[in-house]
């Protein structure tokens, strides 16, 4: 089956936020923002702007009605800055206007008075100052310490990964509508209608149904608009409300970069062990995260830091601890991966160094480590349907691994300005949220008169084909043609309480909540055709493209047929389906339990090619080996993983975020900020599916596919260090990313 965005993608005919029609008299939003990262506010002066033509009001702090604080985990976060400034380019007012040009007009008038004061940008700073969002989080088991000294060989370092611009092709944005009785309609490009839904309730102090939030499709968001997307949403519902008019509030790419949170940048300690033959015994990390200025989803993702750092190796003894720390830089947020990767880079970091250290091959302890069903991840969940060994069998296997290193090194040993290099990146990658009561979803199915179906659930359509695979499970459970199925739009109003299209779970939690509707509508349709076919039981009839079977014979009873039927007998054509992963649980005090219904795994091997005079290299290979399960769509499934791979690739090799000393953003446009095109990406990608892997909690056997692909990335890194190290076999690169080519060249000819 086909996208089914597809054709209206290509013709242009998809509509996003900028495409909803608006009335005449919709005001427009121009977002007043702070220019300097730390400092006391001590006035904003608007009087200029509002003399403007065309210019309404000008709302600051003061005219929020609520409460002025919109931080989800923690409530840290106001809506509009007052007594003190946080970041560059925290919002601080909110200017409507008619135009969008007369908004962005008055901006430049308005007077900000702020009393500087120091800003901190490293969390290693904000740690020692104890500048912290909560206090430390950690997870152990067995003994690290007495682990080590029975290692044959231990090195300690540090790992440094940087943030990454979501950079989705449309920018934030939402529109707000008054409605009847002090109600209000968002349309908002969100991940998670319901966290917009709660926000706006806060900040406007009314109940949570008189706020209608609906959600068309997304164009990108990659975590980026899942908690971010509630403040523009809230400015515009301020709008609003105040003016009792349509308030349209999307921002330009230079303001979303400014005033957005990104992928938290990590800077880590570690401490590894291997015994004589390579088994890791022991192994401790120390992760230092740059939460911004605010909480946002930094708790939620340490947490997965610490679940995802040992990756796809069994290490008896691990010690981890994680700082959330503040600085002064807009709150990062969730990014794919949601802080697994930075913890994965760290362990990769470590086998790399000891591997060096011991001289021993990496790939060696990589394979020697792999986790496998007997074993147990530091957490305490047991590695039931492990599959990482299988994925790096087949890997190895398919592509041939001996005979790609033996043709790196004959490469070079006879070329002295060009040099090859190679990794094998494993990965395992847990599919759930880790707060577990987040791991529900909802879906209404009608079946209409004339046999055509309409389905609302809360996934949200941002690009990764979940609309299509819903479509699947519906026309596959009801036994009719997908071209019958309509997905809507999501909105608060048909599903309640939702959570967001996020960590990789959308597709199995919505995809669960529909087929249980479905099947039920189903068997109160079979049980009438047996009825009208005067047949005395169920059991054998089915419903296959439309018609009704029983066994493999056609009665000559058809889908709209019985429906129609079931309508005249008053027979239910509607149904609300709920589902809940079953059997998650996670206790914060013991650092234990079942975070995840599964976990995905694969194995890549990764090939550059480096110039060491210039610095430059390409990406000659990536060929991968994933564990899908059994994908009901191969299709989409491959553009997801060759999308998150091209995604990893960028974080760790040319996206590069930089700001200041004193936090001003220096890499905020498109032009200073680099993101991989066509001519960066690897020449070949080879992607085969994991024979033979199924899990029943995925929906129909077909594993999430959003997020692990993006950590095969990882492996360029360390296939570009290989390369340094056969130019420069004893000088020490650090394990700093991302990896750009000025970054090369430096290590290549550093003293």
């Amino acid at each position: 089956m086909i996208n089914i965005d597809s054709l209206n993608h290509v013709s242009g005919k998809s509509c996003y936020i900028d495409d909803v029609p608006v009335p005449s008299n919709t005001l427009y939003g121009a977002v007043v923002y702070a220019r300097i990262a730390h400092g006391t506010l001590k006035a904003i002066d608007y009087h200029a702007a509002l003399q403007l033509a065309g210019v309404h009001a000008v709302l600051v702090a003061k005219h929020i009605p609520g409460e002025n604080q919109i931080g989800g985990i923690i409530p840290d976060e106001p809506l509009l800055a007052e007594g003190e400034v946080h970041f560059y380019g925290q919002a601080l007012g909110l200017i409507l206007a008619d135009s969008l040009y007369q908004a962005q007009q008055a901006t430049a008038l308005v007077k900000v008075s702020i009393d500087p004061l120091p800003a901190v940008t490293d969390p290693r700073e904000a740690a020692r100052k104890n500048m912290l969002i909560m206090p430390a989080k950690q997870l152990s088991r067995g003994c690290v310490k007495k682990a080590l000294n029975q290692c044959a060989t231990v090195v300690h370092g540090r790992a440094d990964s940087g943030g990454q611009e979501h950079l989705y092709l449309e920018p934030q944005g939402a529109i707000a509508f008054p409605q009847e009785g002090q109600a209000l309609r968002i349309v908002s490009s969100t991940q998670g209608p319901t966290a917009v839904q709660r926000g706006v309730c806060r900040v406007l102090g009314i109940a949570r149904h008189l706020v209608e939030v609906e959600v068309g499709r997304l164009g990108g968001a990659f975590g980026g608009k899942e908690d971010q997307a509630t403040l523009w949403a809230a400015l515009a519902a301020l709008g609003a409300w105040h003016s009792g008019r349509p308030v349209k509030l999307v921002l330009s790419r230079h303001d979303d970069m400014r005033m957005t949170g990104k992928r938290h940048p990590y800077s880590s300690d570690y401490r590894i062990g291997i015994d004589e033959q390579g088994l890791i015994l022991a192994y401790s990390a120390t992760f230092y995260q740059n939460a911004g200025a605010s909480a946002d989803l930094s708790p939620a993702v340490l947490a997965r830091t610490l679940f995802h750092a040992t990756n796809s190796y069994f290490i008896p003894h691990v010690e981890l601890i994680g700082y959330s720390c503040r600085t002064h830089l807009p709150p990062n947020t969730a990014f794919r991966g949601f802080g697994g990767p930075q913890g994965m880079f760290v362990i990769e970091s470590a086998i790399r160094h000891i591997a060096e250290a011991a001289g021993m091959d990496p790939t060696e302890i990589q394979r020697l480590n792999l986790i496998n069903e007997a074993h147990s991840f530091p957490y305490g969940q047991q590695a039931l349907g492990a599959q990482a060994a299988r994925c790096w069998q087949q890997c190895t296997q398919t592509y041939a691994l001996p005979k790609i290193r033996a043709k790196v090194d004959r490469y070079n040993a006879k070329h002295k300005r060009y040099k090859k290099g190679m990794a094998m990146m494993p990965i395992c990658f847990g599919i759930s949220f880790t707060n577990t009561p987040m791991n529900q979803a909802a879906a209404l199915v009608h079946v209409y008169g004339d046999g055509s179906v309409g389905i609302s659930t809360a996934a949200i359509e941002m690009g990764q084909g979940v609309s299509t695979k819903i479509v699947q499970v519906a026309a596959t459970t009801l036994g009719i043609l997908p071209q019958l199925i309509r997905i809507f739009p999501s909105s608060t109003r048909t599903i309640a309480n939702t959570s967001p299209s996020a960590a990789s779970a959308t597709a199995d939690l919505n995809g669960k909540a529909c087929q249980i509707a479905c099947t039920n509508i189903r068997e109160r349709l079979l049980a009438l055709a047996a009825e009208l076919l005067k047949l005395s039981k169920t059991n054998d009839l089915r419903l296959v493209a439309g018609s009704v079977y029983c066994g493999d014979q056609p009665q000559g009873l058809t889908w709209q047929e019985l429906v129609g039927a079931a309508y005249l007998r008053r027979i239910s054509l509607s149904e609300h389906g709920y589902y809940a992963t079953p059997d998650l649980y996670f206790d914060e005090k013991t650092g234990s339990g079942q975070p995840f219904a599964y976990h995905v795994y694969g194995s890549a091997v990764c090939q550059v090619t480096v110039d060491t005079l210039l610095g430059t290299y390409q990406i000659d290979a990536v060929k991968i080996v994933h564990d899908g399960g059994s994908s009901m769509n191969p299709s989409i499934d491959l553009g997801q993983i060759e999308g998150a791979l091209a995604q990893g690739i960028g974080w760790l090799t040319v996206e590069e975020l930089l700001f200041s000393s004193d936090g001003r953003p220096l890499t905020d446009t498109l032009s200073t900020y680099k993101i991989p095109d066509i001519y960066h990406g690897p020449k070949e990608i080879q992607v085969a599916f994991l024979e033979n892997s199924t899990h029943p909690q995925a929906i129909f056997n077909s594993k999430a596919v959003g997020e692990p692909p993006l950590m095969y990335g990882i492996g360029v890194f360390f296939a570009l260090r290989d390369a340094l190290r056969a130019a420069r076999p004893t000088s020490l690169q650090a394990f700093t990313a991302p990896l750009t080519p000025e970054r090369v060249l430096m290590q290549l000819h550093a003293p």
